[in-house]
């Protein structure tokens, strides 16, 4: 939005546990700097005891705020008013106060906090419907889906109900939740505005093939499916851009 955002997290804390001390620092220095001590650790310059285990405070440390919500949000907030202040040339306090949460306890929880996300947007008329909603999870999965494409990787994946226990994801079906959201959107809320109820349902807006929709949407839930599209040359050019000879891929003809 224009002077705030909204995020639905997963915070996957075991996951962090497992993680070897290399990939602690590799993933920290994504956006950190690392310091010497820690350089010196990766080429194995380390001459005593004493730096190594100040090397091992400083990644367990690391371990600790790689699952931290606060951390996470420091960070986030702290490069996105670098680049506003860049952009306004200016310097100072870019938000006005420390973050909000709320603790999504069920699936119906969930459903209702992406929802809620999703149609900001529409809700304060900045969009007329979800599929012109920039910046949401809700246009990146549409837009993946009208090009043949399978959920982006910055985003957590429906994965229905599945019965592996080793699956994460969202527990629903991608199909189910874009409808929901659709109908969300067309009903009243004192305040703020909601989307036409003229308007046809979303499959039919976005011109999708009904049976080739219905595949789509089963097959999303494939983790190894790599492309899913309805015209094969496009799944050749994906081998090109991924620079692979194979791929897991479904083809609608």
């Amino acid at each position: 939005m224009s002077n705030h955002y909204h995020l639905v997290l997963y915070i996957n804390k075991n996951k962090a546990l497992d993680l070897s001390q290399l990939e602690i620092v590799e993933r920290w220095s994504l956006d950190h700097k690392l310091p010497l001590l820690i350089k010196r650790w990766l080429k194995k310059e380390l001459t005593n005891p004493a730096e190594e285990e100040k090397c091992n405070k400083i990644i367990e440390l690391w371990r600790t705020r790689l699952w931290d919500l606060s951390w996470f949000m420091k960070d986030l907030n702290f490069e996105i008013a670098c680049r506003a202040n860049r952009e306004d040339n200016c310097k100072g306090h870019f938000w006005e106060s420390r973050f909000k949460s709320q603790a999504l306890l069920d699936d119906q929880a969930l459903l209702a906090a992406m929802a809620y996300v999703d149609l900001n947007p529409v809700r304060s008329s900045t969009a007329k419907t979800p599929e012109e909603s920039e910046y949401t999870s809700i246009k990146a999965r549409l837009d993946a889906l009208g090009s043949g494409s399978i959920t982006p990787n910055y985003l957590c994946p429906f994965i229905g109900n599945s019965s592996d226990e080793t699956q994460r994801g969202i527990p629903f079906k991608l199909m189910d939740y874009i409808e929901l959201v659709d109908w969300t959107a067309q009903e009243f809320r004192e305040g703020k505005a909601s989307m036409e109820h003229t308007l046809p349902p979303i499959l039919q807006r976005l011109s999708f093939n009904q049976r080739n929709w219905v595949n789509v949407c089963a097959h999303l839930e494939h983790r190894r499916t790599t492309a899913i599209s309805t015209r094969l040359y496009e799944i050749e050019h994906a081998k090109l851009l991924l620079g692979k000879s194979k791929i897991h891929m479904y083809w609608l003809n």
